[in-house]
């Protein structure tokens, strides 16, 4: 099973639009997807039109994890939702043995994915431990200013932490993701060239990035994907790119490349 979180300690710069793409693209590709959010804001379940009874919350609070899955959201894609009552989490799991490794042990008893991807909140809380001790994959989404620059710089900063503290848990950068690139602009231009002088990022960023894309923001509205929404825009190439490279650079693909060849037509 390949695990991804999706992670900046910036906020509004694209990780949930990430996330839910990176799902739904390899689903669309005939892999078994679990998405969760661990986002108390609860924006994927806005996005894709679902408010189920139990939630994260539920899970994180030792509920039935099958109970908490709201299945087949999109053909081969399943769903944990959250909502606001997740911010209370940090209060209510402070006295729990282990409880940075809670929703690893939860997602434990769900066997029958082949990858599962975590979209995680803009800030080091409780949750976005728990996101980072499960997966083993990050993939970065990274806005074109300068502070989504240094949110990323500083969620690494948190990873090399964890990598301190947690030695034996696997944890690597798959894919630092430009997002919302114009390189007819100044500001685009710089924070390419800022991740470019990182060497923790310079190695994985995803180029050309996702360009600006004004159908990204209606698909969004509409709740639907930008392959459901406007299938030959510019955004829609770029992610299907993002999951050719995110597939390409997995050490445990959930899809062989031959399935990737042959799906290929379906995103």
């Amino acid at each position: 099973m390949q695990t991804i979180a999706v992670i900046n300690m910036k906020g509004g710069v694209g990780k949930t639009t990430t996330a839910i793409h990176l799902a739904a693209g390899y689903a669309a590709r005939g892999a078994r997807v679990l998405l969760v959010d661990a986002d108390p804001q609860g924006t994927i379940g806005h996005i894709l039109g679902i408010a189920p009874a139990r939630t994260l919350t539920d899970l994180m609070l030792g509920g039935d994890a099958a109970a908490t899955v709201v299945s087949a959201v999109r053909p081969n894609l399943d769903v944990i939702a959250a909502m606001p009552a997740a911010f209370a989490l940090d209060t209510q799991l402070a006295g729990v043995m282990q409880r940075e490794t809670v929703l690893r042990r939860a997602l434990a008893r769900l066997t029958s994915y082949d990858a599962v991807i975590v979209d995680t909140s803009p800030a080091m809380s409780l949750l976005t431990y728990n996101a980072l001790l499960f997966a083993n994959d990050l993939v970065l989404p990274v806005g074109m200013e300068s502070m989504a620059v240094v949110g990323a710089q500083q969620t690494l900063d948190g990873v090399d932490e964890m990598r301190l503290l947690w030695p034996d848990h696997p944890l690597r950068v798959l894919a630092v993701v430009p997002t919302g690139v114009n390189l007819a602009t100044h500001a685009s231009r710089a924070a390419l060239d800022a991740l470019d002088h990182d060497p923790r990022m310079r190695d994985v960023v995803f180029r050309p990035g996702i360009r600006q894309c004004l159908d990204l923001t209606y698909a969004t509205a509409a709740g639907q994907t930008i392959w459901e929404y406007a299938p030959r825009s510019r955004a829609a190439e770029d992610y299907t790119a993002l999951l050719e490279a995110v597939t390409g650079r997995s050490s445990n693909q959930a899809i062989s490349n031959g399935e990737i060849k042959k799906a290929q037509a379906v995103v």
